[in-house]
C-alpha cells in the first residue's frame, strides 16, 4: 500500500521502505477516538483517507474544535510526543478514515538514519506551526464570512463531508451564524 501523506514530502520512495517495519494502519468508523483526553500519544497518525478533528470538553461539557484534518494530514499531540505529557484534547473521526500511524521514536530514528527522513520531519512541523499560525491570523483579522470563505478553499470538496456544526464550531461561530452566512452566500 502506498502512504501518500509520507511520499507527500518525500523524493526518493526507497527510503519509505526504511519506514515500512515500523508503520501499522488502522481504521477508524466516524465519531471513534483516535485517542482521548489524558492519554499519552506515542504515535504520528497520518490520515490516508477521511476527516476528523481535534477538540476540547471544557468543564460544563462543552466541546470545542481545535482544528480539523483532512487527507495528507496528520493526528498526534505535541506535547505528549515531546514532553511526555498526557494529551490535553481528543483526536477523531468525523468520516471513515484510514490512517497510518507510526511511533514518533521511530520518526526520530528514521531521520538520523536517512536525510530524506530528517527532510521530511522538519516539513512536518513546518507544516504543523504553518496551519496553526493562519488559524490565529484568521481568528484576528477576519471576520467569519471570511473565515468560512477559506475554510471552503482549504478543505474544498471535504468539506462536505463535515457536520455543520462541527464547521461552526471550527470557525467560532454558532449554527444559526452558519446557517445564515451558508444562506448569504446561496449554499442552502
Amino acid at each position: 500500500m502506498i502512504v501518500k501523506p509520507i511520499l507527500f514530502w518525500l523524493k526518493n520512495v526507497r527510503d519509505l521502505s526504511l519506514a515500512y517495519p515500523y508503520i501499522h494502519f488502522k481504521a477508524y468508523a466516524p465519531k471513534e477516538y483516535i485517542f482521548e483526553r489524558g492519554d499519552f500519544v506515542s504515535d504520528v497518525h497520518f490520515l490516508i483517507s477521511g476527516v476528523g478533528r481535534y477538540f476540547y470538553i471544557d468543564s460544563e461539557g462543552n466541546e470545542w474544535n481545535k482544528s480539523l484534518v483532512k487527507q495528507s494530514g496528520a493526528f498526534s499531540s505535541v506535547s505528549s510526543l515531546v514532553e511526555g505529557s498526557a494529551s490535553t484534547f481528543y483526536a477523531q473521526a468525523l468520516t471513515q478514515s484510514l490512517v497510518a500511524a507510526i511511533k514518533y521514536e521511530h520518526l526520530i530514528l528514521l531521520a538520523k538514519e536517512s536525510d530524506e527522513w530528517a527532510d521530511f520531519l522538519r516539513k512536518l512541523y513546518e507544516r504543523l506551526t504553518l496551519k496553526k499560525e493562519k488559524r490565529e491570523a484568521s481568528f484576528l483579522l477576519l471576520n467569519a464570512r471570511e473565515r468560512y470563505e477559506e475554510f471552503l478553499l482549504e478543505f474544498g470538496s471535504e468539506s462536505e463531508l463535515i457536520p455543520l456544526r462541527h464547521v461552526a464550531m471550527y470557525l467560532g461561530v454558532t449554527d444559526v451564524t452558519l446557517s445564515r452566512i451558508r444562506k448569504e452566500m446561496g449554499l442552502t
